[in-house]
């Protein structure tokens, strides 16, 4: 056994990035990395989780990228020597490929493997027109071209003309390209090549274009999905010939043709409605058991908050919806879900990031309850060890009103209101020497209080005005000045306009 583990690990210490990816992924692992992680993190696998299972995995990836030498001695050879194929025979059959590119021998294929691409939501998959199948170069160019024919039979092109329409122009039942890695081990996502066009019958045809990167020096990213072939074919039985172009730069890359039927967002959503909902009682079972007691645990959980705000657009919950295979609570709109996976098909869930397909998702039918009893205001809520919950309120109103009920109230007094016979309190009031406008040493421009308890202030006065104007000849000469002078503008209720009335 101590052997076959080395020898495993001399095997994943040469295998290419995609090979590690492949292996990993395989077995529940992490992708993601530089080559140096993937090569440490695959390592630490074999090692720590080695069984037959694992071994053989080792052994296919291998041997798909060195068929011709045996395991044993490729894993023990020094590094930078060679591979020791067998010399070519001399037979007919192995001499055919001597004089391929200026008597290069053509290069020797990797078996066949069996590709199988990963189950789309938005697509039923009705009929297989070309199985998946590797796309190999013919020469050492970075730029190939490889072609594929089929044909439709009279069922099928009946079921794509009597489709309805998606959209205009766009009809349910389609016939897609669909290009992946060629890897032997798992399920396989949609993967474009670089550099990829596809042209159908002499036609080139819409490819998914990059999606623009804002973020700094992060590439932009191209949305991988099958490609729609339907308006460019022959609804006959005449031949469809598709043609693509793509760039050979070490990777494997197989296609598939397949006969489908499109769905919507609006589709899934029907859907999810009919087979999909769990129950308020299941909901507060789930609730319970996650609030339930446990003595070994020095804390204990008395509630769990969430929120009525759906954490991808900020709005508060339509629809909710949950991921069974998510441990937490919160929830988010199924409808903007199902349409943001439509438009960029991620199918990640939104409160955790852990995978969330669309047939693990399910509508929380406590919390559609509770969206229909709690009114706009309530944000959030919090679940209570019996299954009931209470309404959070917002920190913000509780300061509102705890301010409020703090300020003391005070009566208001307008000063500009009239009395009730519709003249300024200004009017009525006489100043103590008998005559309005004069006043006594040091209160300058105020009279007399009038008869509703006002004090009435001219504020056209001063001080220095007065002290220059004192005595008889002060008053002859403001007679005369207010004689020329034009009269004073009245106000709205009829009195002069420079006098205020305060209280």
């Amino acid at each position: 056994m101590a052997a076959e583990l080395v020898e495993a690990m001399n095997m994943v210490k040469s295998f290419r990035v995609s090979d590690l990816q492949t292996l990993l992924a395989s077995m529940g692992r992490s992708k993601s990395g530089l080559k140096q992680d993937l090569v440490g993190r695959a390592l630490r696998l074999v090692q720590t989780e080695y069984s037959p299972e694992l071994l053989k995995n080792v052994r296919q990836l291998y041997e798909s990228r060195f068929p011709k030498t045996s395991g044993w001695l490729a894993a023990r050879r020094p590094e930078g020597v060679p591979v020791a194929y067998s010399p070519i025979s001399s037979s007919p059959t192995a001499s055919q490929g001597t004089d391929y590119l200026n008597g290069i021998s053509k290069p020797l294929t990797a078996p066949a493997v069996e590709v199988n691409m990963v189950p789309l939501s938005f697509y039923q998959t009705l009929e297989t027109l070309l199985p998946p199948t590797e796309l190999i170069p013919q020469n050492n160019d970075k730029l190939q071209d490889s072609q594929c024919i089929f044909e439709l039979t009279p069922n099928q092109a009946d079921q794509i003309r009597n489709a309805s329409e998606l959209r205009p122009g766009i009809r349910s039942i389609q016939v897609v390209l669909r290009i992946c890695y060629s890897d032997s081990i798992g399920v396989e996502e949609d993967q474009y090549p670089p550099n990829i066009a596809v042209k159908v019958n002499q036609s080139y045809c819409h490819v998914p274009g990059y999606y623009p990167s804002n973020k700094p020096g992060v590439e932009p990213r191209r949305p991988c999905r099958p490609i729609n072939i339907t308006p460019w074919l022959h609804l006959s039985s005449v031949t469809n010939r598709v043609t693509i172009t793509w760039g050979n730069f070490g990777k494997r890359y197989s296609l598939a043709v397949y006969l489908v039927r499109a769905f919507t967002a609006a589709d899934l959503f029907n859907q999810l409605k009919l087979c999909s909902v769990e129950s308020a009682e299941r909901c507060r079972e789930r609730i319970q058991d996650k609030l339930r007691f446990d003595p070994e645990s020095e804390i204990a959980t008395t509630g769990l908050r969430v929120s009525l705000i759906c954490p991808l657009v900020k709005m508060r919950l339509g629809v909710p919806c949950r991921v069974l295979t998510c441990a937490h609570l919160q929830c988010f709109d199924a409808v903007f879900f199902l349409q943001m996976n439509e438009k960029k098909p991620t199918w990640t869930c939104p409160v955790c990031d852990k995978p969330a397909p669309f047939e693990l998702l399910t509508i929380d039918g406590l919390c559609s309850e509770i969206l229909k009893l709690t009114g706009e205001d309530i944000e959030e809520i919090e679940y209570l060890t019996d299954g009931s919950w209470r309404p959070i309120r917002d920190e913000k109103e509780k300061e509102r009103e705890r301010e409020r009920s703090k300020t003391p109230e005070y009566s208001v007094v307008d000063i500009c209101s009239p009395e009730a016979n519709g003249h300024s309190p200004a009017h009525s009031s006489t100043s103590l020497t008998g005559r309005p406008g004069s006043s006594s040493s040091g209160m300058a421009g105020v009279t007399g209080a009038p008869a509703a308890g006002g004090v009435v202030v001219d504020l056209t006065l001063d001080s220095s005005s007065e002290e220059e104007g004192g005595g008889a000849g002060g008053d002859s000469e403001d007679t005369e000045d207010s004689a020329d002078s034009p009269a004073p503008k009245r106000g709205r209720y009829n009195y002069d306009k420079d006098l205020v009335t305060a209280y």
